[in-house]
């Protein structure tokens, strides 16, 4: 099982789907602590955005908030909103 650390450097070398399949292992262990486990559904999230799959990146992050509200998710959640709110009216009304 690949460790936080070696999933942050897959997606800092922008190996999503690496760096998901690896997040995954550690969110299917039962013998997770709940620490590892909020950061593992961070990161997942952070492997779903690379793939451009904000839904599942949302959840992910969702997941994370729940077991940790003061972790990086919920900023992580709340730049994917304010992306996702994002209104131009000059492309609206030409």
């Amino acid at each position: 099982m690949k460790t936080i650390q070696e999933i942050k450097d897959m997606l800092s070398r922008s190996e999503g789907q690496q760096a998901l399949e690896a997040a995954n292992e550690i969110v299917d262990n039962k013998a997770t602590s709940r620490e590892t486990l909020a950061m593992a559904y961070y990161l997942r999230g952070n492997a779903y955005r690379q793939q451009g799959n904000v839904r599942l990146a949302l959840n992910s992050y969702l997941e994370s908030m729940e077991l940790d509200p003061d972790g990086p998710a919920a900023e992580a959640y709340r730049h994917v909103q304010e992306l996702l709110d994002f209104y131009n009216k000059d492309y609206y009304n030409p």
